[in-house]
């Protein structure tokens, strides 16, 4: 320690006698340090239990999930003709699938150009309009059509794309195209001819009602390349013909503008890849079940093993864990084991504890699994062990559905009351459409509020009858991106008085359409005298007596009632008593929410950690203390043995002195 001495007045050893005084001094320091290894062994613990936590709540959060349980699995006897993926509301059984047709996009292509790069026209504005809709009836010759009619797809919107003296070239309008994405891919193929170069469209969309129908205002050369119309002026050829799927499901015919065929097997859709026949198979996921039960054991037995060395004691070597006696390590083991102790019982039925599907605690603590009882509780009660595991809702009656539920809902039996029936709000106008064509004047725009939010909203120029302006009202509302990001959208019929109706697809009291004048026609033309709609009607109702909030076709059960986040769908039915939600919090929803107040920023180990290493930080300050306090004792030893040193000296000098005085006087005396 930095003060040095030599100690030459008195020859002592001032360094070996300070060392050990400041060995003694320093005792609390060593006892610190001790302390410390303790905290920092108890870190390391509850970092080794937060992440056999982590572990185990990874193993659980699977089976706490419905959708797990749902699931089925689809095999298909021939993989090359389709495949299947399924949801949460597919059903089992077995299937014969004959594809005779596969769907396919429109694919159409310009006359041939001399260059690709070669301006087009004078340049001047022109705006390229796409529809898509069926073309039927009349016949087709090389790709041109005679004496067909088109028919405009209400559910698709009208792409526009403008060319100007900045993109007139076959190129540049292939560019625009891409870059507006229409609903169609431009291509350039060449030929080899004279005139090589082809705009070729293909329609992004399969399907008969996916056929396009363009028009074009402005420049008559872009025209002339451009327009087509499959009943009309066809500057276009087509080189492949818009189709439908078709195939056979158990004997039905079924037809689909798409490849992934929905809705022929409830809740499952079907991917053609080929024309052919194959079985398909839609079975229980047992086998996938029984793998996440079985991890769901493992993932217990790991953290019980994991919390056995860090809390238990060995006998044979008289020592205990680092967490013995923690309260912290205890609670933990103490509410997990309580929570899969417990039975559960919110659906009712036999399956209701762990050991009714075979697992067990050991007396060691650990779970054990009988796997042939398992097997057949997979193979008799699987829609049971659903609600064994996971958070889930069953209602007595069809048009109720279960939706979800929060951390605060308690499991159990609640009783339904329907007292008004979820609406859409719309608009329906008094003006007869049937009279007459209407026109709508170039540029024009109406204001639309959809939902509560407001677009101004194009409309392309023309003559239309009712059904065709019910189409591009429709088109254009939904295509408008304001409604499009909200996720809003509306349909437009002509009900038996030729009268105009839009109505929100939306449910409730948010939901609703108004029309307001914008540029070019009125929307007085379009519906008449009314131009505001009536808003929609919200679901009420009470579960267990206890009004629960509505919102649009949702109930969810009231704050603070037993139903607290219970969400449920009304999707129609009568008013009054609608039968039962049973709700089932499983095993794994209940640890996955405990431990979820465990491990984490905001878990209990979290806290008992902070404290640790406030501990810490406070021997750290401790520790800066006694150093300082240190420094200054061996500063004054050394002071003090410095001054000994020093008189010692001055001593040891007067008595060499008196010595050499009293030999001297002895001297002379003889």
């Amino acid at each position: 320690m930095g003060i040095q001495s030599t100690g030459l007045g008195a020859n002592l050893d001032v360094n070996g006698l300070i060392s050990k005084l400041m060995t003694v001094e320093s005792q609390p320091l060593t006892t610190l340090a001790k302390k410390e290894a303790s905290f920092q062994a108890k870190l390391s613990a509850y970092g080794t239990l937060n992440s056999a936590l982590s572990i185990f709540q990874s193993n659980v959060t699977g089976l706490s999930n419905l959708s797990t349980f749902q699931s089925l699995t689809a095999s298909a006897g021939d993989s090359s003709i389709l495949s299947a993926s399924t949801t949460s509301v597919s059903t089992q059984g077995s299937y014969s699938v004959n594809v005779s047709k596969l769907a396919q996009a429109q694919t159409i292509s310009s006359a041939g150009q001399l260059s690709s790069t070669a301006s087009i026209g004078s340049g001047s504005s022109t705006t390229i309009s796409f529809e898509f809709g069926t073309i039927s009836g009349g016949t087709s010759a090389n790709g041109v059509y005679t004496g067909a009619t088109f028919t405009q797809d209400a559910t698709q919107a009208i792409g526009t794309v403008t060319i100007d003296g900045a993109n007139n070239s076959l190129q540049g309008i292939r560019d625009a195209i891409n870059a507006a994405n229409v609903g169609a891919t431009a291509a350039i193929v060449g030929d080899g001819s004279a005139t090589p170069y082809h705009l070729v469209l293909t329609s992004a969309k399969t399907g008969a009602t996916s056929s396009l129908k363009i028009s074009a205002t402005g420049d008559a050369a872009i025209q002339s390349l451009v327009n087509y119309d499959p009943a009309g002026s066809q500057n276009f050829t087509e080189t492949t013909t818009a189709q439908n799927a078709a195939l056979t499901v158990n004997g039905i015919a079924i037809s689909s503008t798409s490849n992934a065929v929905t809705g022929a097997i409830q809740g499952t859709t079907l991917n053609l890849s080929k024309v052919g026949t194959t079985s398909l198979s839609l079975s229980a996921n047992t086998s996938g079940i029984q793998s996440a039960i079985n991890g769901f054991v493992k993932g217990f037995n790991d953290f019980q093993s994991t919390l056995k060395t860090l809390t238990g004691y060995d006998a044979s070597t008289q020592k205990g864990g680092i967490l013995i006696g923690d309260s912290t390590a205890r609670n933990i083991q103490s509410q997990v084991r309580s929570t899969l102790s417990t039975a559960v019982n919110g659906l009712g039925g036999n399956i209701t504890t762990l050991s009714s599907i075979g697992i067990s605690f050991q007396k060691d603590g650990t779970l054990s699994i009988d796997s042939s009882k398992l097997q057949t509780a997979l193979s008799s009660n699987y829609n049971d062990i659903s609600g064994l595991f996971a958070s889930v809702g069953k209602a007595t009656d069809s048009l109720v559905g279960y939706s979800s539920s929060t951390s605060a809902t308690k499991q159990g039996a609640y009783g339904l009351e329907v007292t008004a029936i979820a609406t859409q709000g719309g608009l329906k106008g008094d003006l007869d459409l049937t009279t007459g064509n209407t026109t709508i004047a170039a540029s024009t725009t109406i204001n639309v509020t959809l939902n509560g939010k407001t677009a101004a909203v194009a409309l392309a120029a023309g003559s239309y009858t009712a059904s065709s302006l019910a189409t591009l009202l429709q088109t254009s509302i939904n295509g408008n991106s304001t409604f499009k990001d909200n996720g809003s959208t509306v349909t437009a019929t002509i009900d038996g008085n030729g009268f105009l109706q839009l109505q929100s697809t939306n449910y409730g009291s948010a939901s609703n359409v108004t029309l307001a004048d914008g540029t070019g026609t009125g929307a007085a033309s379009l519906t008449g005298t009314v131009l505001n709609g009536t808003a929609g009607v919200d679901v009420a109702g009470k579960l267990n007596g206890i009004t629960a909030a509505g919102s649009g076709q949702y109930l969810t059960g009231a704050t603070g009632s037993n139903a607290e986040g219970l969400k449920i769908l009304i999707s129609g039915g009568s008013l009054g008593a609608r039968g039962t939600i049973n709700f089932s919090r499983g095993y794994a929803s209940q640890v996955t929410s405990l431990l979820s107040t465990v491990v984490g920023t905001s878990g209990s180990i979290s806290s008992a950690t902070d404290g640790i290493n406030r501990s810490i930080k406070d021997i750290g300050k401790q520790r800066d203390i006694l150093n300082s306090r240190l420094f200054d004792t061996e500063a004054r030893y050394r002071a003090q043995f410095t001054a000994l040193d020093t008189i010692v000296s001055s001593l040891n000098n007067t008595s060499s002195f008196l010595t050499q005085q009293l030999a001297a006087l002895t001297s002379s005396t003889k």
